[in-house]
């Protein structure tokens, strides 16, 4: 008897093309490059979607083998590694239930609930003993399709409910089992081989999380953590979160007295004190600044709007109901929303009057403060709050226009990162899902046009982007910047967004060149996005240490007694005059004690003065986190501190 093997063609990443017989799985496909890949591959991409290796393929397909360097093998890595964990608490809790278990950026979790069953963080470590004990066995990840009746019957017997709300919004033919051990989980997978890949895990923290994010479900217990395929690495990212700790912007703001919270003012809603509200004035003076010279006009909106502003721009619909409740007014029946967004109030200041050809581009932009709600569970400091102010401008323009307009936001929005010191950021170029489009406003011919922009715009600017199919707005593509601070963590700060359906919503119009009327573009642009957010990473990003021309105090004077006081007040007044900031420190204690406490506070220039100063009309310079820097006259400093800041804003618009 003879056997006739089918082949196929398997296309690689370099675009070279292999030949397998049907049926081989991306493991082989592997082992057949080398068996070094083989060893550290941990899942592939198959035609776009990531498959456990040792799925087989079965026809014709683009093939990229994911090892723990790309971003794909890492989060099935660590999805794994929650399936993992499960299989420990299964151990040592009998009868605990499961929520879900997803990877994110940085590791994973598992929603549980243990029931009756007492449980505290200090029960982490003999969890990882447990799971470190179970990896050694090296288990495979076995992939098993079931049908929903076969479902609902093992998770039946195990009385998990939670998984049967999920199956019940599952389609049959769909759903999948993934075995390791003594484990089953309902999953669609992929996951790594096997357990003994996994080398270091660390549990890193417990939260609460309501089941389904919904306030009125059981609260689960979620448990974080995050594993490696070597020890070497944990030990790094163990580093790296003391680090974080340090950089923290909610103990920095603390520290530093930048801003605080009250449960009597609410959750979520930061109260800025002096010395951060300087520095939230002076970012906005900076982005002002460079507005004006770009063209732009500044508008005030108010905090409310009727509803129906928002029924008619379509954040309603999409955003109704993680919004604040409607305010009622007492009389007349008329039904408010706190503001959640604010184009559909620049759209009504451009519908305000005609508007010509001769009129646009019209550039409009205000520091807006807008109003979401956010579960307590989700908020963090100043980067997920429920009330923020966004640095926002809406560009009204003719479709001709369109290019050169988002080219010049491109500009304002480098101008911004570069004088931060923001040097590492990736474009992502935020594109509809074309498999659903239901999710988005407006017609195919009005986002083929607005994503053909933003992608030539970023050509046209050189700029290195990524693409991200479904991560668009519902009114139009977007391109979102990318960045990474001083410890490697990504960001998203910056957005532009071309937009071809409110002006369509709120029938925006203008009369052309042709006498007839035309319908307006309009961007959407905020380069900080949201000014708390933007201080919060700025603050961890700089460790508390922010750029001169910023920072509250640039210098504070430390006379090394009280005989020296008259003339550090004469130093303090004429730098103030010269416009650097600075303060006096008038305690009664030694100079070095002074210095360790101006060093605490990051203040960028310490000015000791004493009996040699007074009498040459000097002052002795020491600069924070480098020491002593030598005598010089005070004028001498001003230009040292101007000439530094100049430094920093020297990028021309």
């Amino acid at each position: 008897m003879s056997y006739i093997f089918l082949m196929i063609n398997i296309t690689l990443p370099d675009d070279s093309v292999r030949e397998y017989p049907e049926g081989i799985t991306s493991y082989e496909i592997a082992r057949s490059i080398s068996e070094g890949l083989a060893r550290n591959v941990v899942a592939a991409e198959v035609n776009g979607k990531v498959w456990d290796l040792s799925r087989p393929v079965m026809e014709n397909a683009a093939v990229k083998l994911l090892t723990w360097k790309d971003d794909a093998g890492k989060a099935t890595f660590w999805h794994s590694t929650a399936h993992l964990m499960a299989e420990a608490l299964e151990a040592l809790y009998p009868g605990v239930k499961f929520g879900i278990g997803p990877a994110i950026e940085n590791g994973f979790y598992y929603d549980v609930d243990f029931g009756e069953q007492p449980f505290s963080s200090d029960d982490l470590p003999l969890i990882e003993a447990r799971m470190k004990e179970l990896a050694k066995t090296r288990s495979p990840y076995e992939r098993r399709e079931v049908s929903k009746a076969e479902a609902v019957d093992y998770f039946s017997r195990k009385g998990d409910e939670y998984k049967l709300e999920l199956i019940d919004g599952l389609k049959d033919g769909t759903i999948t089992f993934y075995t390791q051990g003594n484990f089953t989980d309902l999953c669609r997978g992929p996951h790594i081989p096997e357990t003994g890949l996994i080398k270091a895990v660390k549990l890193t923290s417990v939260a609460g999380a309501y089941w389904r994010g919904d306030e009125s479900r059981n609260q689960l217990t979620r448990i974080y953590g995050i594993s490696f395929p070597k020890q070497s690495e944990l030990d790094e990212y163990l580093h790296f979160l003391e680090e974080a700790k340090k950089r923290d912007h909610r103990k920095l703001g603390k520290e530093l007295e930048l801003f605080t919270f009250s449960e009597k003012v609410g959750a979520g809603l930061p109260l800025w004190l002096p010395r951060g509200a300087g520095i939230r004035e002076r970012l906005e003076q900076f982005l002002r600044k460079a507005q004006q010279k770009a063209g732009y006009q500044g508008v005030i909106t108010p905090h409310i709007g009727r509803k129906e502003l928002y029924v008619t721009s379509g954040h309603y619909e999409k955003y109704g109901k993680d919004s604040f409740q409607p305010i009622h007014t007492p009389h007349e029946g008329e039904e408010f929303l706190l503001k959640p967004m604010n184009c559909p109030h620049h759209c009504e200041i451009y519908a305000s009057k005609p508007r010509s050809y001769r009129d646009l581009p019209l550039r409009i932009a205000e520091f807006g403060t807008v109003y979401r709600y956010e579960q307590s569970g989700e908020l963090n400091g100043l980067v997920r709050v429920r009330g923020f102010t966004q640095d926002d401008a809406h560009l009204f323009c003719r479709p001709e226009q369109v290019q050169e307009e988002f080219e010049q936001v491109i500009d304002l929005v480098m101008h911004v990162f570069n004088s931060l010191g923001f040097t590492k950021y990736t474009a992502q170029v935020s594109l509809r899902d074309p498999e659903d489009k239901k999710k988005y406003l407006g017609s195919d011919e009005l986002w083929e046009k607005a994503e053909t922009a933003i992608i030539e715009a970023c050509k046209n600017k050189g700029l290195e982007t990524v693409t991200e199919t479904g991560e668009a707005a519902f009114y139009g593509p977007k391109l979102d910047f990318m960045v990474k601070d001083a410890l490697g963590r990504k960001w998203q700060l910056g957005t532009i967004q071309v937009d071809y359906n409110l002006p369509e919503r709120f029938g925006l119009e203008y009369i052309g060149a042709d006498n007839q009327k035309h319908r307006p573009v309009m961007i959407h642009r905020a380069p900080f996005g949201s000014m708390e957010r933007f201080i919060g990473v700025l603050t961890e990003h700089c460790a508390g240490n922010f750029p001169l021309w910023l920072t509250p105090d640039q210098f504070i004077v430390l006379p090394i007694s009280e005989k020296y006081t008259s003339y550090a007040e004469k130093v303090l007044e004429s730098l103030n005059f010269s416009d650097i900031r600075g303060l006096i420190d008038h305690r009664d204690e030694k100079i070095g004690r002074k210095i360790r406490d101006a060093e605490l506070k990051k203040i960028p220039y310490m000015l000791i003065i004493g009996e040699k100063e007074q009498e040459n009309g000097t002052v002795s310079v020491r600069k924070h986190g480098q020491g002593d820097m030598g005598s010089m006259q005070p004028p001498a400093f001003t230009e040292m501190i101007r000439s530094e800041i100049d430094g920093m804003l020297q990028r021309k618009l």
